[in-house]
C-alpha cells in the first residue's frame, strides 16, 4: 500500500510540474485556468498543492486548458 501511495505523489508532481511551468509559459494565474476549466481558483489551488486526486476528466480538461501533454496518449500504445 506505501508504494501505491508513493506512485500516486510521484504523478501527482509531475501533474503539478507541467501545469505550473505551463501557466508560468501563458502568463496565466490560478482564477484565470479555473474560469477556463469551469471551476473554482480554491479547487486549482489544491491540484497545484497536490491535494487532490483528480478524475480522467479533470486531466484531460487541464491538458486542453493548457496545451499539453501529461500523460503519452493511449493512441500511442497501440
Amino acid at each position: 500500500m506505501e508504494q501505491e501511495v508513493k506512485d500516486w505523489e510521484k504523478y501527482s508532481r509531475q501533474i503539478v510540474l507541467a501545469m505550473s511551468k505551463r501557466m508560468a509559459e501563458l502568463g496565466m494565474t490560478q482564477q484565470m485556468l479555473a474560469e477556463k476549466m469551469n471551476c473554482t481558483q480554491q479547487y486549482i489551488s489544491k491540484v497545484l498543492k497536490g491535494q487532490k486526486n483528480m478524475s480522467l476528466e479533470t486531466l484531460c480538461k487541464i491538458e486542453n486548458t493548457l496545451g499539453i501533454e501529461i500523460f503519452k496518449r493511449l493512441d500511442d500504445i497501440e
